[in-house]
């Protein structure tokens, strides 16, 4: 694949006149896409245009010309486009690539309900969600029936992770239950819509029929886990919602678990026989592979590489 039509951060760095920490920073909070083709990061003309330009014609539901090559290229040659945005997923294509260096693999950081939306699009092959529907109590199942309508599709988990509060040390709001977050003296920071903590959040509220007006905060969004954790830790707000893993990750952050969610992967029924699909439930099942990713702490891979469904 041609590099030459898409920039690399230090390019970003130059064009924008900033440092490449600033381009790094404004990759992670999602303010400018990028890609990840093996270990390299990649930033899109249109996308760079958007940002600089916010009246920029551009339409994030369908991607521009430059995305499509890159992505039907990849998908034409048996790679694999992997939505989501734990770091897990970054141990899970280094495998890949061990296992099989001919493999090219490509991350695109979007929350769950985007990555569905890609799968069902076909500008990705794969995607990770947690997905929490409020009527059946049921993980990610539910919402692939709904975005991916009259589409066979295979479920199989990646790990198990507990999502909480994140809260200052000593928790000296009291911070314990969601309808702790309506307290008028705490400050909320939320993530953003279509990221599986906020479909958390929202159909816990809707279930306890609280208003989410009633708590202060909620309009304001951060793109990761470790952003909310670090407006926590800075004492920009009093609670968020995330995963343990970043709250081990950030100091002066306290952890108040709340609920064990099942973080899935998601892929075509018809892809399961692919020799690259393959080789993605090889490296899942492997010893080293579960090994790497419990010695980090916060992941429970008790259940990594079963089949959860096939819808």
């Amino acid at each position: 694949m041609s590099d030459h039509s898409f920039y690399t951060p230090d390019e970003v760095a130059k064009i924008l006149k900033i440092s490449k920490g600033t381009v790094y920073d404004l990759l992670k909070k999602g303010k400018i896409p990028s890609y990840h083709v093996g270990k390299k990061v990649r930033i899109s003309p249109t996308d760079l245009e958007a940002y600089t330009n916010p009246s920029y014609p551009t339409n994030r539901a369908t991607p521009s010309n430059n995305h499509f090559t890159v992505e039907k290229l990849i998908l034409e040659n048996q790679g694999l486009i992997i939505c989501g945005q734990d770091i897990v997923l970054d141990f899970l294509t280094r495998h890949l690539e061990k296992r099989n260096p001919m493999l090219r693999s490509l991350r695109s950081y979007v929350g769950s309900i985007d990555g569905l939306l890609a799968l069902y699009r076909g500008t990705a092959n794969i995607t990770a969600t947690h997905l929490w529907d409020g009527e059946t109590g049921e993980y990610n199942i539910p919402y692939v029936r709904r975005f991916l309508p009259g589409q066979r599709a295979v479920i199989i988990n990646l790990v198990y992770r507990m999502q909480g509060f994140y809260v200052a040390p000593g928790n000296p709001k009291g911070i314990k239950d969601w309808t702790d977050l309506t307290n008028p003296e705490v400050t909320f920071i939320n993530r953003e819509k279509g990221s599986g903590v906020r479909v958390l959040l929202d159909e816990m509220l809707r279930n306890m029929q609280v208003d989410p007006r009633l708590i202060t905060g909620y309009p304001r969004e951060e793109m990761s886990h470790i952003a909310v954790a670090s407006a926590v830790a800075r004492g920009i707000a009093d609670v968020g919602v995330g995963t343990e893993k970043a709250a081990l990750q950030v100091p002066g952050v306290q952890f108040i678990p709340l609920k064990q969610e099942r973080y899935d992967l998601v892929f075509h029924r018809e892809d399961f026989e692919k020799s690259n699909f393959q080789t993605l439930l090889a490296v899942l099942r492997s010893i080293e592979f579960q090994d790497e990713v419990k010695g980090m702490g916060g992941y429970d891979v008790s259940k990594t590489g079963e089949i959860i469904a096939e819808i």
